[in-house]
């Protein structure tokens, strides 16, 4: 959960750029989806004929699922990232987080790791590159980088897809007032984890992900987000929402208020007691 503090008054830049936001309530992180495999129709397990990648996976589950498609030793396909010669922006440093755009991928028997990774990243390219992404992202002051980075956290923190655009409003909100972004989707990435529980001590960690403790945006993308997360980052829903918080499913409360937040953030609280007396009843 996150535990915002008030606007600070200042306003600092991160090395990739003009970007410093947060959010703060509830994080619902994505779960991560087993990979849909089809399967010939054979008596012995035969190779799978494609991999999905689904929205919001990080690049380590990306990974993961190589390895396990094309029936690799674990952590063939990250070390494949030295010869996979991927065309990324100059901000990724070769970091393909955020690049290895989810869709449905055939795979041959010639396919290897490197090849994969690489039409992971010209299918981003693809979508991102041309308009209206381009053009939304300078629209925005920002280049495709930070905009892909932006729907990563978009990705990571909207309950619903109907909630995207007003994350993404409260991140350009909190830019615009030099807030820290502190997300709790940040941290879990820093930890390499995926839960609803963040502690004071989570919140301390050195990281550049720490966006508690820093100003701006993380280094890079958080995971890899879909189109529907990219349109809500060049367009965000219009409003004032500095706060957000998931109280319940389907209950995700937008606010400007710090107090009204604090509310929220406590009837979350007593929510998720509830629900952990239940199961342990």
């Amino acid at each position: 959960m996150q535990k915002n503090t008030p606007p600070r008054s200042t306003i600092r830049l991160t090395r990739r750029g003009r970007i410093a936001l947060v959010a703060t309530g509830a994080v619902v992180v994505g779960t991560a989806v087993a990979v849909p495999l089809l399967i010939l129709g054979t008596e012995e397990e035969a190779r799978p004929t494609t991999l999905a990648v689904p929205e919001g996976w990080r690049a380590s589950q990306v990974y993961a699922a190589v390895d396990k498609a094309l029936a690799l030793p674990a952590g063939s396909t990250r070390k494949s990232l030295d010869k996979a010669a991927l065309k990324l922006p100059n901000d990724a440093e070769g970091n393909p987080e955020g690049y290895l755009f989810p869709a449905t991928y055939r795979l041959q028997e010639n396919t290897t790791p490197d090849k994969l990774l690489a039409l992971m990243v010209d299918t981003a390219n693809d979508r991102f590159n041309g308009a209206p992404i381009a053009a939304g992202a300078q629209r925005n002051a920002m280049n495709v980088y930070q905009a892909v980075t932006i729907a990563s956290i978009v990705q990571a923190e909207a309950a619903t897809k109907a909630d995207m655009g007003k994350v993404a409003r409260v991140i350009f909100n909190r830019l615009e007032r030099g807030m820290p972004l502190q997300m709790d989707s940040t941290i879990n990435y820093a930890l390499n984890r995926s839960t609803l529980r963040t502690t004071e001590n989570d919140t301390r960690i050195d990281s550049p992900y720490n966006s508690y403790q820093r100003m701006g945006l993380p280094p890079t993308p958080i995971d890899n987000p879909g189109e529907e997360a990219m349109r809500a980052a060049i367009n965000p829903t219009p409003g004032n929402w500095l706060y957000f918080v998931t109280v319940r499913p389907g209950d995700t409360r937008f606010t400007a208020d710090y107090q009204e937040h604090q509310r929220n953030v406590a009837e979350f609280n007593a929510q998720r007691k509830k629900s952990g007396a239940q199961a342990s009843g």
